[in-house]
């Protein structure tokens, strides 16, 4: 871009709103991803997902931009950190617009709820987060159950768990000195200081949960309950790595899947039958 370019941008007046399909769409609307066919490989593999529009950019020929960033990207909030893997850019005729977000009354809601898989397939039974993942991502959940393999990706995590969530589960292979296969769930309130509590005194691996929950209550607030749906490793595989589950440990995975199941379950049927709120 050349200097007559820049100044050409330099003189356009900032543009608050644009009308999209008969709908006026500003700085902070929500819209559906339509990239047109032919275009390009990333814009193309975000088509249907819901974006939030940033910012409405205008380029020197006068053409309109929409700067979107994805409405469930856990790495929204990196601020010019998450610039360019986080950031992208539409046209007017690339987007739908999907109307507020709904945030029904305190009766109405339902709880929002992310199952959090962890853990490295190369290190043998520290896979077992990921295969819960996998068994999961065959069974319904309804629409505010998330269910997602983060694998080592732990500020990723840490990004999830600032989200406006109720309840986080987490999968992971944790040893506690049980026979391997064993399977517990421990439920902390991450909103202690410090994380107190029996998540605290666990020593995991390779993504440690407690060292996640804690880099998270460094970046902001974290209200939501965590509970850990943890199994007993045989094997986290050595200085030279194995792929595979142990037999327990693999025997162990349709066990944690009833857990999960169970766990969303009762969080679910916990709103329906909770009693409303006085004066309602």
């Amino acid at each position: 871009m050349n200097e007559w370019e820049w100044q050409l941008l330099e003189e356009k007046l900032p543009v608050e709103s644009v009308m999209v399909q008969g709908v006026a769409v500003a700085k902070g609307d929500r819209v559906i991803l339509r990239p047109r066919p032919g275009g390009d490989i990333f814009d193309l593999a975000l088509a249907g997902h819901v974006a939030i529009v940033e910012s409405i950019e205008q380029d020197y020929e006068g053409k309109l931009h929409l700067a979107v960033i994805l409405e469930d990207d856990p790495g929204k909030d990196l601020g010019v950190l998450r610039q360019p893997g986080h950031r992208f850019f539409f046209t007017l005729e690339e987007v739908q617009p999907a109307g507020p977000s709904r945030k029904p009354t305190a009766r109405q809601t339902s709880p929002r709820i992310l199952a959090a898989c962890i853990g490295n397939i190369f290190l043998g039974d520290d896979g077992f987060g990921v295969e819960v993942a996998r068994h999961l991502s065959t069974r319904t959940f309804p629409e505010n159950v998330r269910v997602r393999d983060f694998g080592i990706r732990g500020y990723d995590l840490a990004y999830a768990l600032l989200e406006e969530d109720d309840l986080a589960i987490l999968v992971d292979a944790c040893p506690r000195g049980e026979a391997p296969g064993t399977v517990y769930v421990i439920e902390t309130e991450a909103s202690q200081a410090g994380v107190s509590g029996p998540l605290a005194a666990l020593d995991a691996h390779t993504m440690n949960p407690v060292a996640v929950i804690q880099l998270a209550q460094s970046m902001g607030p974290i209200s939501k309950r965590i509970v850990l749906v943890g199994c007993e490793p045989a094997t986290l595989g050595g200085e030279e790595g194995e792929m595979g589950l142990s037999e327990p440990v693999s025997a162990a995975v349709a066990e944690a899947v009833k857990l999960v199941e169970k766990l969303v379950a009762e969080a679910l049927i916990a709103t329906e039958t909770s009693p409303p709120a006085y004066g309602t």
